[in-house]
């Protein structure tokens, strides 16, 4: 079992380590950097990221924040090791912290005094002076997306072992296996062949469960010691190691005419990547890539900074980097339509790209595929009965009543597979006549054995509980990609559709033998799933009888077939979202009373299993709009460590969501598929900050950072009601 040694600290230099204590309880090992051959776990070869900023595997100089490993602790049981953990001695030298993004980017302590600042990446626009000159309305803010926790249900876990061959074989906590297969063999100097991946179920993933340095470290353990290793993190230990998600502060100018036609817009993103950057400190780039959102800006200028802080690495979270996005913009336009003296609503609908406009190429540069914005502001406002609403505020606030009502409107767009993806699916007949599908996808909750089966069953005619949907090791499954980025079905489902049409291909041409008929006259009948001859349904040859008779004649796999398919495109879902809240004037409280979702992710292929990625969407928007923040103080102590302190909303804080249906197929692959796993947390969160801003409106109040809790409410009002 390996137990791992953290930092206290959030910056200091190490001066010593003594292992002499662990030592002495019998069985156990105890490795520091010295004894770790691995080099850096570097950031990825991204253009513009700074290669110098590389975390150790260890750490064996400097430790750069609170749970920052510096030693690895090898013991017979869990509990020897924890024990032995807590014997290590690490004699610390603490060093000033720069704990947030603005304080990093001023410089005055360097995390990496090699590099010579703090800035890992950066993407300046071209700043024009006059972008605003011919506006006649201009409004400026400043927004916080603040730092969050991914809280998977179940924490991190992994085991590693070398069998008889030497193959090395990894159980991962994973959302990628093929790519951590490939990955742990390039850090490891061993070919692909020679690593084995398998990724059971795992919990959750959200996007933050990806290859770490705990899991390669535990792979190399393995190899080391020549024994099974194993390692299981706790919620606390998951709450400071694991990658943390947004923590950008953006920055946002938006302008137009009195009449709500909005001309020009600017955004400035400063990334918080945490102590080691990664896939964290290029995210800005979707959040750049997407700045327009739904709107016909005609002018965009977008630029964004990536700094290191002494924190927890930042990472993919459920949307990474397009949530953000949506949220600069859409409040841009509450705050504008406040500016001009109309209602919010009214202003989102002078400025939607018009649905005859596709495809079309935002000022920011966005290429969409199709769309129809209006319609789903439509549907939306329909569903929540939002006039009726207007009106039940206007009496409250005429009888000033305690209890507020606020509305929040938005309406987003969001790319999916935005890196251009291809993924591997491969189908195969049985002996029995039924199907199995080999995807290099993974599904960690999101329900693609269900919805791939159903994609392979409805090429083939076969029932669904006959098709088997195989994922997750690198030895069953030969190539693929994984899960992230809301692209599975829409390269996933279409690489299984494409083998499941090949095998229907050949299957016809074989089936024509026995039917003694040309190839050409032969079709499936999907409703019974045997092959006849056009026009006569009978005789007919199943999938069994034509399995039997090839697997006698040694030829079953000219039933199998391989495709991998890469679209030329991504994607881009949209919807719109209404929230209503009630706020305690008098106390801060804000309860969520209702939330409608138009979420559109072209055509669907399982309404339920959809209806359930909506659901877990837009319960994590709304988190982020009202309750989850990780905090640090200003020593780089994590606050919210643990459940107690992190807010983390259950099923009890959330009302049932209004989901409503839209779809507007993509011409990009043959399904009309788009994603659809992370629309409803881009598309809740401005809504629902909206909405409590609004209810406070009669106050002056202008703005809420989120989360948008109690305590802020209360403070909102206070400094309201004292003209602050």
């Amino acid at each position: 079992h390996a137990v791992f040694v953290r930092s206290p600290f959030a910056h200091a230099r190490i001066r010593a380590i003594d292992v002499s204590a662990a030592l002495e309880l019998p069985g156990t090992q105890v490795l520091t950097a010295a004894d770790v051959d691995l080099g850096s776990f570097q950031p990825p070869p991204i253009p513009g990221l700074d290669q110098q900023m590389g975390r150790p595997f260890l750490a064996r100089d400097v430790v750069r924040f609170v749970g920052d490993i510096v030693a690895v602790v090898v013991t017979e049981s869990r509990a020897e090791g924890v024990d032995a953990a807590q014997l290590v001695v690490v004699d610390y030298e603490p060093l000033p912290v720069a704990v947030g993004p603005e304080q990093a980017l001023a410089g005055g302590v360097l995390l990496f005094p090699e590099a010579g600042t703090n800035v890992c990446m950066s993407h300046p626009a071209e700043r024009d002076p006059d972008l605003f000159a011919t506006c006649e309305a201009v409004v400026s803010g400043r927004l916080v997306s603040q730092r969050m926790a991914a809280c998977p249900l179940e924490a991190r876990g992994s085991a590693a072992a070398v069998g008889d061959d030497g193959r090395l074989t990894l159980w991962l906590s994973t959302q990628t296996p093929h790519q951590d297969r490939d990955e742990l063999a390039r850090i490891l100097g061993l070919e692909s062949a020679d690593v084995r991946v398998v990724a059971p179920d795992v919990g959750g993933g959200f996007g933050a469960k990806l290859l770490s340095v705990e899991e390669i470290l535990v792979a190399w353990l393995a190899r080391r010691l020549e024994r099974p290793v194993r390692w299981a993190e706790t919620r606390s230990e998951n709450m400071i190691a694991m990658a943390h998600g947004r923590a950008a502060v953006l920055e946002f100018t938006i302008g137009g005419t009195r009449g709500g036609v909005v001309e020009a817009y600017r955004l400035r993103i400063l990334q918080d990547t945490g102590a080691y950057p990664r896939i964290g400190a290029i995210l800005p780039g979707f959040t750049s890539l997407m700045a327009s959102g739904v709107y016909a800006i005609p002018k965009i200028e977008s630029e964004f900074t990536s700094v290191v802080t002494n924190t927890t690495p930042v990472g993919p979270f459920r949307g990474a980097g397009r949530p953000e996005a949506t949220q600069a913009i859409e409040r841009a336009m509450d705050l504008f339509a406040l500016e001009v003296g109309l209602d919010p609503v009214e202003v989102r609908r002078r400025n939607l790209f018009a649905s005859d406009a596709f495809p079309l190429t935002t000022a920011s540069g966005a290429q969409y595929d199709c769309g129809d914005y209006e319609r789903a502001l439509d549907l939306a406002l329909e569903a929540a009965g939002y006039e009726a609403l207007r009106e039940e505020q206007r009496q409250r606030r005429e009888e000033r009543g305690t209890l507020a009502l606020g509305i929040g409107v938005s309406v987003y767009v969001e790319i999916t597979n935005g890196l251009v993806e291809p993924e591997f699916g491969a189908v195969e007949i049985t002996p029995e006549g039924e199907a199995i599908l080999r995807t290099g996808s993974f599904s960690h909750g999101q329900g693609h054995e269900t919805t791939f089966a159903m994609i392979v069953a409805d090429r083939l005619g076969l029932p669904l509980e006959s098709v088997r949907v195989i994922k997750g090791d690198t030895d069953e499954v030969r190539q693929g990609v994984g899960t992230y980025g809301s692209k599975s079905t829409q390269i996933g489902g279409v690489a299984a559709l494409q083998a499941a049409h090949e095998v229907a291909e050949r299957a016809r041409e074989l089936a024509a033998d026995h039917l003694e008929a040309s190839a050409g006259d032969v079709v499936l009948d999907a409703e019974t799933g045997g092959f006849h001859v056009v026009g006569s349904p009978a005789p007919s040859v199943s999938w069994k009888e034509l399995a039997t008779s090839l697997q006698q004649q040694g030829r079953l796999d000219e039933l199998r077939a391989e495709e991998v398919f890469k679209p030329d495109a991504p994607t881009f879902p949209f919807g719109a979202h209404v929230a209503v809240v009630e706020v305690d004037t008098e106390t801060g409280n804000v309860e969520l009373r209702q939330l409608v979702a138009v979420d559109d992710a072209g055509t669907i292929i399982n309404p339920i299993v959809v209806e359930g990625q909506v659901h877990g969407g837009v319960a994590t928007g709304v988190a982020q709009a009202l309750y989850e923040e990780f905090l640090y103080d200003e020593d780089g102590m994590p606050l919210t460590a643990t459940f107690l302190g992190y807010s983390f909303p259950s099923a009890a804080e959330l009302p049932s969501f209004d989901v409503v249906s839209m779809e507007t197929p993509t011409p990009i692959n043959v399904l009309g598929a788009k994603g659809i796993g992370e629309s409803g947390t881009i598309g809740a969160t401005p809504a629902v900050q909206s909405a409590v801003i609004d209810a406070l409106a009669p106050f002056g109040v202008r703005h809420i950072d989120m989360p948008a809790n109690g305590e802020r409410v209360w403070q909102a009002l206070q400094r309201a009601d004292s003209g602050e």
